[in-house]
C-alpha cells in the first residue's frame, strides 16, 4: 500500500514559522493553529492510494507493456507523470468510477532496475507513487516446467499440516479454525508444507500442486481457496507472500517444483473490488449474478446456440463466486499480468488453471500464449472436467483449429482416461471386457497434440477417494497406481492416497478433504513417521514410495513410446520402450494366477529375457510363458543387455 504526500511537504515547517510570526496570539497557540490548518489542507488535497497492482514489476521481460491499476478516492482526477530512463506512459484509461486509474507503461528492453518516480498530479499538487522495477533472477525466462519426468502431489494446504498455529485465526477474518467442522478451516498452512518437504521428496514426488493459497476473506468455506479476495496476497492464515516464496526456494533445493493453482474465471464475493467495482462491465452479465448453465460442450460445439454459449462462459459459477469479465481489455490485461507476476515473484514451475473452459475462450488463448511466450519451457495444465476427449482436446495448443480457434494451453487434466481407468478396474469382465475399454480409450490419443503432456490423476480434491471408489480393494488400488505411474502421461496423486484414505463414493467435499494424519500436534496417527498406521497403510505407503522412487530415474517412462496389446482373459499388457530400455507392465484382475503366453508379444519382447519386478524387487525370467500372480500389477524392468 502506498501513502501519498504533497510535493511541498518539505517547506511546511518554514510556512508554519512564518504564520506564527504574523499571528497576534501567543507563539505556541499560533503554532497549534498553523499545524491544524496545514493538516486540514493536506487532508483535503492528498488522496491516499489504496492499491497499485501489480505491486512491482521486472525489467527484461519480453512483453514491454505494463498496465497499472491504481485505486484510491477520486484518483482518476489526477494525471500521471514520471521521469525514468526507458519508461514512458503510453496510455491512461479512466472508467466511470473516479476511484480507478489505469496507466499503461512502456518499458524499453534496456531499462534498468530501480524505483520509478511515478507521480499523480492535480494542479500544483503531486501525489507520489514510487513504483519498483526489479531485476529478474538469472535464467528466469528459461525455467523448466513440470513434465512427464515428474510426479505431482496435489494437496490442500488447510488439510495437510499446521506448521504455525499462531496464524490460525486472523483479526478481521471470519471462518475461525474448527477441526470438527468438515467444511471449516482446520489450520494447515505454508509452514506445514515446508516442514514436511523431506517426507514429500522421500516419497518420490517431484512437484507440489497446492490448492489456491491466495487471500479468501469469505464468511464460510474459505479453506479451499477458490474464491480469491485479493489476487496479490497470500491468505494470512496460510502465511505471507514471503513465506510462499521461501517455500518454493526450499522445495527447489530438495528437487521439488511448485505449481500454483490459479482461477482467472472467478473471484470471491468478498474481493475488495466488490465494494467499489472498477467498471459496469468488470464482471459478467453487467456485474449481476446469473448462474452458468455448465454446458461446457458449447465452447466447441459447431451447432451450439449463441444463448447457450453465453450462458456457459458468461454465467457465474455461483453467487459467492462472481464471474470476471475478461472481454473487458482492462480485466484481461490484469489477469495476464497477475499470472506472470506470481511466476516471477515466487519462482514457480508451472500453473494449474481451475475451470479453464468457463472463461472467455479468446481471453484464455491470449492468456496462455502470453505466459508461454514469456516462459517457453514452463507448463500449464487446464481443468476441463469433461469425460469427452473431443472436448478436452479442443483446449490444447497444436491441435487442428477446425473452427479457427488456436489455443495456447500446453496440457490438460485427463478426466476421460481417469474415469475409464477406475471403471475398468471395478466393472466385471465380459466381452468387451472392462480392461478392453481401457485399452480402446488410448485411441483418443490421436486427438491430442502431445498426449504425453496430459496429466493423468488417480483422484483430486473434488472427487471421492481412490481407495473407496475401488471398493476398498488394495489389489485394485495397486493396479490403478501402477497404471498412473507408467502410462504415457504426467502422473498426479492426491495427498492421503498413499495411506488408503477413504471417503463416501458420492461427492462430499469435507470427507474427501480430510486432515492428513500427523499434520497436527497430538494426532494419534502420524503418516509422516508411520506411528499409528495400520499394516495395510504401511504397506500401501511403502508401495507408493517404491514405485515413485523408481520412476524418478526411469527415463524410458519419462520419454519412451508405448505399445499395448489387447487384453485377454482379464490380463492387460503394455510396454514402454526407448532404444534398448523396455518396461513391461502386466495388470491381472483375475482371482487366480495366470500363465501368460508370451509369443504374441514377440515384436517387442525377446524370446528369452529376464528382468526385475520393481514393485517386489524379485527377479523375473520370461520364457514361453510368464506366471502372473492373482489380482496383481507387475512392472518389469527388462535387462537391456538381452535386447538386440
Amino acid at each position: 500500500m502506498h501513502q501519498g504526500f504533497r510535493d511541498n511537504a518539505a517547506t511546511r515547517p518554514k510556512d508554519e514559522i512564518s504564520f506564527a510570526r504574523r499571528c497576534p496570539l501567543q507563539e505556541s497557540a499560533c503554532r497549534c493553529i498553523a499545524a491544524l490548518l496545514l493538516l486540514a489542507a493536506a487532508s483535503a488535497q492528498a488522496q491516499p492510494i489504496t492499491h497499485i497492482e501489480p505491486p512491482n514489476w521486472w525489467v527484461g521481460m519480453k512483453g514491454e507493456s505494463l498496465q497499472l491499476l491504481v485505486h484510491g478516492p477520486r484518483i482518476a482526477e489526477r494525471t500521471p507523470e514520471l521521469n525514468y530512463p526507458g519508461v514512458r506512459i503510453d496510455t491512461v484509461t479512466r472508467t466511470v468510477n473516479p476511484n480507478y486509474l489505469f496507466i499503461t507503461l512502456h518499458l524499453a528492453p534496456d531499462t534498468k532496475p530501480g524505483m520509478v518516480n511515478l507521480g499523480l498530479r492535480a494542479g500544483k499538487d503531486l501525489l507520489a507513487a514510487p513504483y519498483e522495477l526489479k531485476a529478474r533472477e538469472p535464467g528466469s525466462a528459461n525455467r523448466q516446467g513440470f513434465g512427464p519426468k515428474d510426479v505431482i502431489l496435489n494437496l490442500m494446504p488447510d488439510r495437510f499440516a499446521n506448521g504455525n498455529p499462531a496464524n490460525d485465526n486472523q483479526a478481521g477474518y471470519g471462518d475461525p479454525v474448527n477441526r470438527q467442522d468438515p467444511n471449516g478451516r482446520h489450520g494447515g498452512d505454508i509452514q506445514g508444507i515446508a516442514d514436511h518437504l523431506d517426507h514429500i521428496a522421500a516419497m518420490g514426488y517431484t512437484m507440489i500442486w497446492p490448492t489456491p493459497l491466495l487471500d479468501n476473506k469469505m464468511a464460510r468455506y474459505s479453506y479451499h481457496g477458490y474464491a480469491a479476495t485479493d489476487y496479490y496476497r497470500v491468505d494470512p492464515r496460510f502465511g505471507t507472500n514471503e513465506d510462499y516464496r521461501q517455500l518454493v526456494i526450499k522445495a527447489r533445493a530438495k528437487g521439488i517444483g511448485v505449481i500454483q493453482d490459479m482461477v482467472p474465471n472467478h473471484i470471491g464475493s468478498g474481493h475488495w473490488w466488490m465494494a467499489d467495482l472498477p467498471a459496469p462491465d468488470w464482471l459478467s452479465n453487467g456485474n449481476q449474478f446469473t448462474p452458468t448453465n455448465h454446458a461446457r460442450t458449447t465452447a466447441s460445439d459447431p451447432y451450439a446456440a449463441a444463448a447457450d454459449k453465453e450462458g456457459f462462459t458468461g454465467g457465474w459459477f455461483e453467487k459467492s463466486m462472481p464471474d470476471v469479465n475478461q472481454r473487458n481489455p482492462l480485466v484481461a490485461a490484469y489477469e495476464i499480468q497477475n499470472a506472470l507476476w506470481w511466476i516471477e515473484y515466487a519462482g514457480l514451475s508451472g500453473l494449474r488453471v481451475d475451470t479453464y473452459g468457463y472463461a472467455d475462450k479468446a481471453f484464455s488463448a491470449a492468456w496462455a500464449k502470453r505466459v508461454m511466450a514469456e516462459y517457453p519451457k514452463l507448463n500449464i495444465v487446464g481443468e476441463e472436467w469433461s469425460l469427452n476427449p473431443v472436448v478436452v482436446s479442443y483446449w490444447l495448443r497444436g491441435r487442428t483449429p477446425l473452427d479457427g480457434y488456436e489455443s495456447g494451453l500446453p496440457s490438460a487434466m485427463d478426466f476421460p482416461l481417469q474415469d475409464t481407468l477406475l471403471k475398468a478396474l471395478v466393472e466385471p469382465d465380459g466381452w468387451p471386457s472392462a480392461l478392453h475399454n481401457l485399452y480402446e480409450a488410448l485411441v483418443n490419443d490421436r486427438l491430442y497434440p502431445a498426449p504425453q503432456n496430459l496429466v493423468l490423476f488417480e483422484g483430486n480434491h473434488d472427487m471421492p477417494r481412490l481407495f473407496s471408489m475401488l471398493n476398498d480393494d488394495p489389489a485394485l488400488w495397486r493396479m490403478a497406481l501402477a497404471y498412473v505411474a507408467t502410462a504415457r502421461r504426467i502422473p498426479q496423486i492426491y495427498y492421503g492416497t498413499e495411506v488408503l484414505m477413504s471417503s463416501p463414493k458420492t461427492r462430499d467435499d469435507g470427507a474427501v478433504r480430510q486432515d492428513f494424519p500427523g499434520g497436527w500436534a497430538g494426532d494419534a496417527v502420524n503418516a509422516f513417521t508411520g506411528a499409528g498406521l495400520s499394516e495395510a497403510q504401511k504397506d500401501a505407503q511403502a508401495f507408493v514410495k517404491r514405485l515413485l522412487t523408481w520412476r524418478k530415474t526411469a527415463a524410458v517412462i519419462h520419454r519412451g513410446r508405448l505399445m499395448h496389446f489387447q487384453p485377454q482373459n482379464g490380463v492387460y499388457v503394455y510396454f514402454r520402450y526407448e532404444g534398448q530400455q523396455r518396461v513391461m507392465v502386466v495388470l491381472n484382475k483375475n482371482s487366480a494366477e495366470q500363465q501368460l503366453a508370451t509369443a504374441r508379444f514377440r515384436e517387442i519382447l525377446p524370446a528369452l529375457i529376464s528382468g526385475t519386478d520393481i514393485l517386489t524387487g524379485h527377479r523375473v525370467d520370461i520364457g514361453a510363458t510368464l506366471t502372473v500372480p492373482a489380482r496383481s500389477a507387475m512392472v518389469i524392468e527388462l535387462e537391456a543387455a538381452s535386447i538386440n
